[in-house]
């Protein structure tokens, strides 16, 4: 998912002695204004986001400025905008305002508690590789100029890595190991992209001045690489946020008043039904012995973007067919593998939503292919994993109806102040559990239902995602082991062991994504039994679904009130 990392940055600040009384007016104004500044601390971000210049300056050419001045002008920024938003007369603020005011009062504070307490800028190396990549993928991906000109602009961000580079060692006192060796994984990706994909697509007339920037560039790479082997590498530090540091990002990321223990004992709880459920529908075999059948069913290496791209046509149909919802008017969604350098915490694949300011440059399913590298055992593990049920799965979330859906939705939230606030800083679990929600929904729907192969892979699939809320507090704040979170997936959700490498992995990489799957699904379906309730006789599942989709991605306990109101 694409959200706005808050911990990145590079160019003056706006002003913060503007007031405001509270009026619909003056908020949505400083809404405008938070958005376009937050972008401005971040190039890459606002590439990516279709925003291109601001006061002048041309973003494309920038990156983002995370040497200590950087830092704090950030912190300035965040600072200076929560004192605006102290101002404001919440009570007097329209439920629609009042939602994008909660959206970016947690931002600020998700900010500012990355900036000052969690500061992944001093432990984590892959923050930089991965902005390295994406500042040279983005405009090499999104056609948003001619290429000429986003060449220029590849051309001018290459030139700055050396600095990003020199930054990333003065700034990064230590780092997990796990973190340090994704970011030698994910370099190496970074190098492959310059050196090859974009040399080999390079326009003629500036191929000279690209090898010299490329040049210099994969000289920065490579040193770092050596840095991360033969220096970082020796500052090993613990991955794990602890309770009070996760408790609080918990809070600002998932924008829940729940906390994490009652999340947590509500997994538990749903992961001991759904196992029961598998084992009634699997009689007279086994979950395990069922499963493995299943999973023996499944696409070749080599045709595994076909059979992908297969099931979108088929999920389309289906939902047109069955009149589930309004389906977006473009065809702008494109499948494609997962860019190499997104690999360490994409290892099976991922959505890349259309910028929210220029949607009619397109989206991207990604498929993170299988290495021709690997041993067949590994392959053949991944490939029982994402069988021929497992990938429908996968597509019907990612895509159609998933997160695909969701995102041409949010691209015509009106007015353009909201637009941007719930686009770049879209609520995960509104995004992640509406994937979640939608690929049952299909399924209750008619999608396969009668089929018990597709009935024990979906739960299976609903597994994982309640083993993810599990692993992330359990890893984070109670000490779980390797070994532990291994068992978990591989023994009580089914899960493949290349399926459960990948996710503990991801598990250390990152803290607080993996619970807003389950956190999301819940709040999906508890919304929808409401609005049934509310519009008794008159409910229709499609009028539901249009009506909470053009809200956009609003923090969860916002949802709710604004579909009340009529």
């Amino acid at each position: 998912m694409r959200t706005f990392a808050a911990i990145i940055g590079f160019t003056a600040l706006l002003g913060c002695s503007n007031s405001t009384n509270g009026g619909a007016e003056d908020f949505s104004r400083l809404a405008e204004e938070f958005v376009y500044g937050s972008l401005a601390l971040s190039p890459v971000t606002a590439t990516a986001a279709g925003y291109h210049r601001h006061n002048g300056a041309v973003l494309d050419e920038q990156i983002d400025d995370l040497s200590r001045s950087g830092i704090e002008k950030q912190r300035a920024f965040f600072n200076g905008f929560r004192k605006r938003l102290q101002r404001i007369q919440q009570d007097r603020l329209a439920p629609q305002d009042s939602a994008d005011f909660r959206i970016i009062s947690d931002q600020i504070s998700l900010s500012l508690l990355e900036l000052d307490v969690i500061q992944n800028f001093r432990h984590n190396p892959t923050l930089y590789v991965e902005l390295a990549g994406n500042a040279l993928n983005t405009p090499y991906t999104l056609e948003f100029a001619p290429k000429l000109e986003r060449y220029r602009a590849i051309i001018a961000r290459m030139k700055r890595l050396p600095q990003l580079f020199d930054d990333a060692k003065t700034n990064l006192v230590d780092a997990p190991e796990v973190w340090n060796r994704v970011a030698q994984q994910e370099n190496d990706g970074n190098i492959s992209l310059i050196d090859q994909t974009l040399r080999q697509n390079c326009p003629p007339e500036l191929k000279s001045e690209f090898d010299q920037a490329a040049g210099v560039a994969l000289s920065a790479l490579r040193d770092f690489n050596g840095y991360l082997k033969t220096q970082l590498s020796q500052r090993i530090s613990d991955w794990r946020l602890g309770k009070e540091k996760y408790a609080q990002k918990f809070r600002y990321s998932l924008e829940i008043d729940a906390p994490p223990e009652d999340v947590l004992a509500e997994a538990e709880e749903q992961l001991r039904q759904i196992r029961a459920s598998m084992a009634e529908i699997a009689k007279p075999q086994t979950v395990e012995a069922a499963l493995n059948k299943i999973a023996q069913k499944h696409a070749a290496p080599d045709a595994y973007f076909d059979a992908a791209k297969r099931d979108l046509a088929e999920a389309t149909r289906f939902v047109r067919d069955k009149k589930l919802l309004t389906l977006p008017s473009g065809a702008n969604l494109q499948v494609i593998p997962t860019p190499e350098f997104m690999r360490g915490i994409y290892a099976v694949g991922g959505f890349n939503p259309a910028p929210a300011l220029e949607p009619q440059l397109g989206a991207y399913f990604w498929i993170t292919p299988i290495p021709q590298s690997w041993p067949k055992d590994r392959a053949e593990s991944k490939l029982r994993e994402y069988n021929f049920y497992g990938l429908k799965l996968l597509t019907l979330h990612e895509a159609m109806p998933g997160h695909y859906v969701q995102f041409e939705f949010a691209d015509q939230v009106q007015p353009k102040s909201r637009r941007l606030v719930r686009s770049v800083f879209g609520n995960q679990p509104y995004i992640e559990g509406w994937a979640v929600y939608a690929t049952e929904m299909m399924i209750d729907e008619g999608y396969y239902r009668d089929d018990p192969g597709m009935q024990l892979t979906w739960r299976k699939q609903l597994l994982r995602a309640i083993a993810n809320t599990i692993l992330d507090v359990r890893m984070h704040t109670k000490g779980m082991t390797d070994q532990q979170a291994l068992d978990l997936m591989i023994k009580d959700t089914y899960q493949e062991k290349e399926e459960a490498a990948a996710k503990l992995q991801r598990a250390q990489l990152s803290s607080c994504q993996l619970p807003t799957y389950f956190v999301g699904w819940r709040a999906w379906l508890r919304d929808r039994d409401r609005y049934r309730q509310k519009k008794g006789h008159a409910f229709q599942l499609a009028e539901f679904h249009d009506r909470a989709l053009r809200e956009g991605a609003v923090p969860l306990p916002a949802l709710w009130p604004l579909l009340a109101r009529q």
